[in-house]
């Protein structure tokens, strides 16, 4: 629908774009012609008017029909039978007012039925044939340059929300796997698991849906996130998030990090029930440096393939932050690394 929208915008600004330049065209055509005989140039009518109508059927009938379609011998033949056809309206058709007014035309004789007389006006409309085409071929290009990055822009739209919707459920699906633990161990943090989770759905459901969000609300948000895994970890000494740097004014897209942190959180538990997860953030203007430090526990981990959450915010970055983002996943001495470097700047 926008599409459409654009589309019907842009004919709409090039058909002002033509009477104006055709408007300043003859104004200053004719007054400068005014200026140096005395008299308005009604000799030259039949050219201009016979030029306009060719100039127009050849941009908006042969060239499109025709030329854009590939068929390059009926626009050939098209245009010669077009170019024709005009110079017998200005030689045999149309009236041709007096030149009487000009006294050193008073013994003006035509000339002859020769080929040269008809030389300017096949000029003229060649002239104009091959201005329309290369005006419409430009217009057209520039057209679909536009269309495409339309297309484009709806598919990456359509994309992020096909992701987003995607990591919500999975986002509540393992928050509820925290609180189901809390409560099958009837914990006393049960009520304050759940009131944890409310404060993260309230910021997914109000403020996630938003292109871009305060860094700051992001980073309240990964910490509410990692309060509810303490809650739900026996031993979570070895669970850290350490945010350094000046957090003012900066955005970011929303639900960026979550999924790494996750991930960390899915498979840093080792057998005996050991849990290290540390979790660094540093800001420096509009520079973000994350790392993601995990025990490799009990399942094994596959740095291409640890799931739908990596796999989902692999994709959004490549989509959110082209050229902007670096992105390292690797496995060291039984530990999993994610460090990501990302340009914050819109």
């Amino acid at each position: 629908m926008s599409i459409s929208i654009n589309l019907l915008r842009n004919l709409k600004k090039e058909g002002l774009i033509h009477i104006v330049i055709w408007a300043i065209f003859l104004f200053l055509f004719f007054l400068q012609v005014y200026f140096n005989t005395g008299n308005f140039p009604f000799t030259f009518l039949n050219f201009l008017i016979v030029g306009i109508l060719v100039f127009y059927v050849n941009y908006l009938y042969l060239v499109p029909k025709f030329l854009l379609n590939k068929k390059k011998y009926y626009y050939l033949i098209s245009v010669i039978s077009l170019i024709v056809i005009g110079v017998v309206l200005i030689e045999f058709v149309l009236p041709k007012p007096a030149l009487t007014h000009l006294t050193e035309l008073e013994d003006y004789k035509r000339p002859n039925f020769r080929i040269f007389r008809f030389g300017l006006p096949i000029l003229f409309n060649l002239i104009l044939v091959v201005i329309g085409t290369a005006i419409k071929m430009y217009s057209e290009w520039d057209k679909n340059i536009q269309l495409q990055k339309e297309i484009e822009s709806q598919k990456s739209s359509a994309e992020l929300h096909f992701l987003k919707n995607q990591l919500s459920p999975h986002f509540l699906f393992n928050s509820l796997n925290s609180i189901y633990s809390l409560t099958s161990k009837k914990s006393n943090d049960a009520p304050e698991a759940v009131i944890t989770l409310s404060e993260l759905m309230r910021y997914m459901l109000y403020q996630a849906d938003n292109d871009f969000v305060k860094l700051s609300d992001e980073l309240d948000y990964i910490q509410n996130y990692l309060k509810l895994q303490r809650l739900r970890i026996a031993r979570n000494q070895d669970v850290t998030l350490n945010i350094r740097g000046s957090i003012l004014q900066q955005k970011i897209r929303p639900l960026l990090l979550i999924s790494f942190i996750e991930n960390a959180f899915k498979y840093g538990t080792d057998f005996k029930g050991n849990t290290f997860v540390c979790i660094e953030i540093n800001v420096n203007g509009n520079n973000l440096d994350f790392k993601s430090i995990n025990l490799i526990g009990n399942r094994k981990q596959d740095p291409e393939n640890s799931g739908i959450g990596l796999q989902n915010t692999k994709e959004r970055l490549q989509l959110l932050y082209p050229n902007q983002h670096k992105l390292e996943i690797k496995e060291v001495s039984n530990q999993f690394i994610v460090h990501l470097d990302l340009n914050l700047t819109v």
